[in-house]
């Protein structure tokens, strides 16, 4: 029996670490997960524990390329961002790989931004809010300031897909995805290096950028494979859209953060914008993703709790909880139009939270109530990237493409807009795949990826 034509995709998370095989029909055939605890650095702040990783990557590759099922053609990554790792003229690594929740030192903050104009003016040409370690390139300053003895042993500082890559390859490159994913690195109008980068010394640490759909010819025990430099996953999750549909759309990326990704939208972030938590990302193909982000699913989990609670229901309650039209109408009235000005401090939270409990019939009322208020903050940040810019799309994946009654009412808060629901399996990793397409696989690109469910604007709602 004859070995299935794979490509091996290594995805990367903070908690789980992930390898998929997809065919030459982008379907996964197999899956594996690892998950391992994290360490801490010099401080005693947690951190991924590079050495595991590492071993757990060079282990597995071992396994992948000896499997007597898949005959794996190529082989990609994709993994979160703001991440560096650093490497000595060995190529061995130096130091941590820094969380990027790490707290970032206040007075070396104020340092930075009062040299290069103020937070604003870097912000905008960035388009990176003030973040600080998720800046990542804060991170290579902060090294240079505060661990010169460290910083002077750099040869180059690898965002993680790139190391992963270059464990394989031992090639070091960098990547436009997450080199330009609110890194504080990237000149968004001059498409290069910020002037800071250039002045600190910080971009000779960072390896010659490399076409993110890129792939390299690498020799593993007299057999070749195509291995690409890896993607920031957030950008790795919108190729599968990319190639399904190629009239404008914005997605909106649901789980912890909702993130609504407009990569039709090429007008330069506004102040009012940078302050909400607006920012760009770069496409695979080097275009600008305007991009707003809410803690919605955050919210939606820690209120959910608090209505079981609060009606002793199992927390798990609202995954039974029907969508019914008369008590989303007999709630608007009592809706608190959530973020009516476009600040940080409005779309820090749908306000649910100060509602009181008793002032709901059942939890099933209390639930809905709890989706009107994110739906409407939710309206507010995807507006501030779709306006404007003519799009009439709007797809939802992850969590709350599930829920219909998020999906009703968000339908009803964008009446002149199509919304649907994609399930796509693995987009992240699926993404990965597809970007080096050309160089593993001798098929045609794929045309049914992704499911869509239609929602309509029911006349029954008014939001």
């Amino acid at each position: 029996m004859s070995k299935i034509p794979v490509i091996a995709v290594f995805d990367i998370g903070k908690t789980n670490k992930k390898i998929f095989f997809f065919d030459e029909q982008y379907k996964i055939v197999q899956e594996r997960t690892s998950r391992f605890d994290e360490t801490v650095d010099e401080d005693g702040d947690p951190c991924e524990d590079l050495q595991n990783l590492t071993s757990w990557i060079t282990k597995t590759l071992d396994e992948v390329v000896t499997s007597e099922e898949f005959e794996v053609k190529g082989i990609n990554f994709s993994a979160y961002g703001a991440s560096f790792v650093h490497l000595d003229e060995n190529g061995n690594p130096i130091g941590h790989l820094y969380n990027y929740l790490k707290s970032f030192p206040e007075d070396l903050k104020d340092k930075f931004y009062s040299q290069y104009g103020g937070e604003l003016k870097v912000s905008t040409e960035t388009a990176s809010p003030v973040l600080g370690n998720l800046n990542s390139g804060m991170q290579l300053y902060r090294l240079k300031h505060q661990k010169p003895e460290v910083f002077s042993k750099i040869k180059y500082s690898l965002h993680l897909p790139q190391y992963l890559s270059f464990l394989i390859t031992g090639k070091y490159f960098s990547d436009i995805t997450s080199v330009g994913c609110h890194t504080n690195l990237w000149d968004f109008k001059n498409h290069d290096y910020h002037t800071w980068v250039k002045e600190e010394g910080i971009a000779d640490k960072l390896a010659p950028l490399h076409p993110s759909d890129s792939a390299v010819e690498v020799e593993i025990d007299s057999r070749k494979y195509s291995v690409g430099i890896g993607l920031h996953d957030s950008s790795a999750a919108l190729i599968p859209f990319f190639i399904s549909f190629h009239e404008p759309f914005v997605l909106i990326s649901t789980g912890t953060w909702c993130v609504t990704l407009n990569p039709f939208n090429e007008i330069p972030l506004t102040s009012e914008e940078l302050k909400s938590d607006c920012l760009s990302y770069i496409s695979y193909k080097g275009k600008p993703v305007k991009a707003s982000r809410l803690f919605a699913g955050n919210e939606h989990e820690q209120e959910s709790k608090r209505i079981a609670e609060h009606f002793n229901k199992p927390e798990d309650f609202y995954k039974s909880v029907k969508y019914n039209s008369i008590t989303i109408n007999k709630l608007h009235g009592n809706a608190r139009v959530a973020g009516s000005a476009a600040n940080w401090d409005n779309l820090a939270s749908s306000g649910f939270d100060k509602r009181e409990l008793s002032s709901f019939s059942d939890s099933d009322e209390a639930y809905h109530q709890l989706m009107i208020d994110l739906v409407n903050l939710q309206r507010i940040a995807t507006n501030m990237v779709v306006k404007n810019t003519g799009v009439k799309r709007i797809f939802v994946d992850g969590g709350f493409s599930n829920n219909v009654i998020y999906m009703q009412l968000l339908a009803a808060a964008f009446p002149d807009m199509e919304v649907f629901a994609a399930s796509v399996a693995q987009a992240t990793s699926l993404g990965a795949a597809l970007a080096i397409h050309k160089h593993w696989n001798t098929q045609s690109l794929p045309t049914n990826i992704i499911d869509l469910k239609f929602y309509s604007a029911s006349q029954e709602i008014e939001i």
